[in-house]
């Protein structure tokens, strides 16, 4: 072996896994751009499929107005709770 085959056979072996990656990758980057494409579809409201709840349930998002209230909120201080605490004791 001299180094004209040898440096030949190091070009065929990168060359190969060159070729065999870009397939790899173009198979996989192709089937979930297809696979992608299913996200678009309308979807009835019996499908077994549901993306989220307001897609059940037929109603679009609700969002709060630019002026309702902000900050942070004591979970353990609802009404529902103080109520239930208090017929508690």
């Amino acid at each position: 072996m001299d180094v004209a085959e040898i440096s030949r056979i190091a070009i065929g072996t990168l060359l190969g896994l060159a070729i065999s990656t870009g397939f790899l990758l173009a198979l996989f980057v192709g089937f979930l751009v297809i696979a992608g494409f299913t996200k678009h579809r309308s979807r009835s409201r019996g499908s077994a499929i549901v993306r989220n709840i307001a897609e059940r349930l037929g109603t679009g998002a609700t969002y709060l107005p630019p002026s309702a209230p902000r900050g942070p909120a004591d979970q353990l201080r609802t009404p529902e709770l103080v109520e239930q605490s208090d017929r508690n004791q």
